[in-house]
Order: C-alpha cells, then sequence, then structure tokens
C-alpha cells in the first residue's frame, strides 16, 4: 500500500497531487490561535472541504482540534510545508518529507544564488534578473523583451482625474455553495462556543476556493484587468478597491495556481498583441521577483527574523482600530476606508497596505513582530512565509535594510498624488501644524525626528534628514504628533 500524502490546506492544487491517498486535515485549533478574519476562515474551510469532495475515494478527510490527534503514529508523506512551525510538526510526526513545491525556484536555486552574498546584498533586482535569464521568460536570447527587465519606472500612473473607478468590469467571483453555507453555520458554532474569535464582517466568499474557480478568476483578469494592471499598479480610488489587481495571490497561496502557469498565461497574452509588455512584465515581476524572493528569504534569514527585528525601537501597540478593523472612528479618510474595506473582503492592494496602513504603522511605531501577525490574521492570503519580508522588512523597516533599502515613509503628498482619498478628508495633505494638518504629512516629520539616530548612517536619507534639520516648526510638529489621540 502506498503511505498516504499529507497535505496542508495550502497545498490543494493538482501540482501538490501525484495520484496516490491523500489525508486532509481540519484542525480547528489552527483557527484558535488568534483572531482571524472571519472571510480568512470560511476560505480555508471551504477550500479544504471542497478538495475533500473533488478527492473522493483518494482522501481521507479528518476533523479534529490538534494535527497530532490524528496524525500521530502513522506513516506519512508530506510534501515539506510552509512554515517554521509546520516543517517542525512534520518532522515530530516522523513524516517522509519531500521537497517544496509551488515556486518558480528552488530553495537549492536560491542557496546557489545566495552563497557568499552577506544578507545586505540579497538585492530583489538582482535575484529576479537572474531567474528571468535562467527561466528564459520575457527574453530574447540574453537580452530582455522591449530592452529592459524592469518597466516599473512606467507603471506610476496617478488615478484618471475626477474618476470614481478604471471603468473594468467587476472582478470575478465565485458562486457559493451548500459546502459555503455548512462552513458558515460551523463558524457562527465556533464563535458562539468560544472556540474561535473572528473579525471582520461576513459576507459572501468572494475569492477562489477551488481550481476550477482558480482558473475562472486568471482567465477573468487577462481578460478584463491585465492592460490595465501595470499603469495604475499604484493608485487607488475610494470607488474601487480592486482596481486592475489580479487578487490572485489568493488561490496562488491556497496551492490551487502555480505561479509558472500565471506566467505563462501572461506572458502567452503578450505574445499574441492581447496585452502591453509593461503590464505583463509587473506580473511576472511580482511573481517569479518578488513572491519567490520573499520565500527563500523567509528561510533564510531563519525562525528568530520576525522576533529579532526592531531596528528602528518601535514599541507601539496597535490600535483598537487595527484590532478590531474598524475604521469608523477613524478620521483619516485613506486609513478609515482601507480598515473598512479590509473588514468588509480580508483584502487591500499592496499599495494601501504599504503606503497607508504601513506608512501609518512605520510612522507611528506600531511593534513590527505585532504587526506582522495582525497581517497574516486580517488578510485572506496572510501566511507565515509571506509576511515577514513584506511587513516587518520591506514596510516597518525593522531589519534594518536587509529587504528595504530606506525606510518606506511618505506623507500626505503622496497619497493625494495617487489616490481620491484626500478630497473630502478633514486632514489638509499640504498642512502639518493645526488641527487640519494630515497626521501623514506631520507624521512624517515627527517620525524622521523620531528615527534620525538610527537612520542617519543611510545616505539614501541624507535629503529627508537634510530637510528635517532646516524645519522652522520641528519642534511644534514633533510635539503635536506626540500627543495625537484622534486619527
Amino acid at each position: 500500500m502506498p503511505v498516504p500524502r499529507f497535505l496542508f490546506a495550502d497545498q490543494l492544487g493538482p501540482h501538490f497531487d501525484d495520484g496516490g491517498p491523500i489525508v486532509l486535515v481540519e484542525a480547528v485549533g489552527v483557527l484558535g490561535r488568534r483572531p482571524y478574519h472571519r472571510a480568512k476562515a470560511h476560505l480555508i474551510l471551504s477550500a479544504l472541504r471542497h478538495r475533500a469532495r473533488e478527492l473522493g475515494d483518494r482522501v481521507e478527510f479528518l476533523r479534529t482540534e490538534h494535527y497530532r490527534d490524528v496524525l500521530s503514529g502513522r506513516p506519512l508523506e508530506v510534501i515539506d510545508p510552509t512554515s517554521w512551525g509546520a516543517r517542525a510538526l512534520v518532522v515530530e510526526l516522523g513524516a517522509d518529507v519531500l521537497p517544496s513545491r509551488g515556486f518558480v525556484t528552488s530553495e537549492a536555486d536560491f542557496a546557489d544564488w545566495a552563497a557568499g552574498r552577506p544578507a545586505s546584498r540579497l538585492v530583489l533586482e538582482q535575484f529576479y534578473r537572474s531567474v528571468r535569464a535562467r527561466t528564459g521568460v520575457l527574453m530574447r536570447g540574453p537580452d530582455p523583451e522591449g530592452g529592459r527587465f524592469n518597466f516599473d519606472h512606467d507603471n506610476r500612473r496617478p488615478p484618471p482625474r475626477g474618476a470614481v473607478g478604471l471603468g473594468l468590469p467587476d472582478p470575478w467571483t465565485p458562486v457559493e455553495d451548500e459546502i459555503d453555507a455548512e462552513v458558515r453555520r460551523d463558524l457562527d458554532r465556533l464563535q458562539a462556543d468560544g472556540r474561535i474569535t473572528l473579525i471582520g464582517r461576513d459576507g459572501p466568499r468572494r475569492f477562489a476556493a477551488t481550481r476550477t474557480e482558480a482558473l475562472a478568476a486568471l482567465d477573468d483578469f487577462i481578460e478584463t484587468r491585465l492592460n490595465d494592471f501595470g499603469p495604475f499598479e499604484d493608485a487607488s480610488l475610494r470607488g474601487d478597491d480592486a482596481m486592475a489587481h489580479s487578487r490572485l495571490s489568493v488561490p496562488l497561496n491556497l496551492g490551487l495556481l502555480h505561479p509558472r502557469e500565471v506566467i505563462d498565461a501572461v506572458v502567452a497574452a503578450h505574445a499574441s498583441g492581447a496585452a502591453p509588455l509593461q503590464s505583463v512584465e509587473a506580473v511576472v515581476r511580482q511573481l517569479m521577483g518578488w513572491r519567490d524572493w520573499v520565500w527563500h528569504l523567509y528561510w533564510h534569514l531563519g525562525p528568530d527574523y520576525v522576533g529579532g527585528s526592531n531596528f528602528l525601537n518601535a514599541h507601539e501597540p496597535l490600535p483598537r482600530s487595527f484590532r478590531e478593523l474598524d475604521g469608523s472612528g477613524v478620521r483619516a479618510a485613506c486609513v478609515s476606508h482601507v480598515l473598512n474595506a479590509v473588514a468588509d473582503t480580508g483584502w487591500a492592494h499592496h499599495i494601501q497596505r504599504l503606503m497607508i496602513l504601513g506608512n501609518q504603522a512605520l510612522q507611528r511605531g506600531y511593534h513590527p513582530g505585532e504587526l506582522n501577525d495582525w497581517f497574516i490574521a486580517a488578510f485572506v492570503d496572510g501566511t507565515p512565509w509571506v509576511m515577514p519580508a513584506n511587513v516587518v522588512g520591506m514596510s516597518q523597516h525593522a531589519d534594518g535594510g536587509i529587504v528595504a533599502t530606506k525606510p518606506y515613509a511618505s506623507g500626505g503628498a503622496y497619497i493625494s498624488s495617487m489616490s481620491d482619498f484626500c478630497g473630502g478628508c478633514p486632514f489638509n495633505p499640504k498642512k502639518r501644524l493645526g488641527e487640519d494638518a494630515c497626521p501623514f504629512t506631520a507624521g512624517y516629520w515627527a517620525f524622521l525626528d523620531r528615527v534620525e539616530p538610527r537612520i542617519r548612517g543611510n545616505h539614501r536619507m541624507n535629503q529627508p534628514l537634510a530637510g528635517l534639520r532646516r524645519l522652522v516648526d520641528r519642534e511644534a510638529v514633533v510635539a503635536q504628533e506626540h500627543s495625537r489621540t484622534v486619527w
């Protein structure tokens, strides 16, 4: 008899299934570890149950409190899982561990590339170019398609002036079935019994939970959004939270799609003349570059990276608005809108995460480890391997420059130029003092004042710090932001 393969809830696509017997486990204790977004809990349970139904007689589907309760003492095969905790578990279980899957490059590939490089020299752009050259994706012999590896400079257009949205069709969404209804009832019961704590609002499932749904979402993105993705990938509008983003991070992180099939599909669209190079390259860079890079950094930097990274000495606890996903009491229109959108859906696009939520956390000194855990629990695509480099490294600069060479802090002018949030907001992005002073504009200078001793050796911060030293009202701005209690 072949040894059954135990698949985790992020290994649900065909590339994790080689045709033998499968074990799937729904462990309620996982959802009880911290407050999770209702949409995230629903998505995980729905995806597991749908996969169990698809596998039929080949699956042993177990429901329990903890994995160990049903897996200890039995022979198992596993594909190397995606977190330090899960890898420790499968070693403890004595499982036969196969190499990880679901990424463009292997851990051995990254180890070869990183050999001899200090952590501060593991530069994304160099990694991305090496993978492009190795795979031949968007290459013409030794040269990149279009003469450049990176079209990011062309992909920073602000939203159309006066527009409510980009004018695209609503993004693809699934049709719920009886499994989703069952999941909803079970989550209600588990929460009522006090076994789990959920945040965010219940609503129809918005993201793919099956392979068929994931492929439909991919096709819809290519047909309706890919053309506009590149130019507007950094823009935000109140009336269009999806913009031209694919939202494919969700099925990708459930293992329902392989990144190469997404890459191959968008490259094929460009080859047929159906999609511009700048948009296609942006998708390729996100998947073949950024996604693989942060996956490998998770392992390369070790299990103590999150807990041991607080370069800017940030120790403020998360505010209630974050912990409870409630933007109703937040006066800053951008923060209020994004928090409420996350409460509704469990999702926001990367600029809203980085330059609004992350920017606020950076300026206000929220503890990076606490913020990392919040992003994992509050976002439907949040996973233990995704968030450390994104949150601790890039967003909060807590690693001192391994992931990003400078802090991603900005004032209100950036938000004003790349969104419509500032119109009608009680705060003025051009003001740093007074009752209507923008908390991002004033907060930017207060942040620089607080962290100056830590970053003055960073040459990329020379110009901002010189501006801080010339600020005639520096002390007043710092005092104002130190006492600010309402955003």
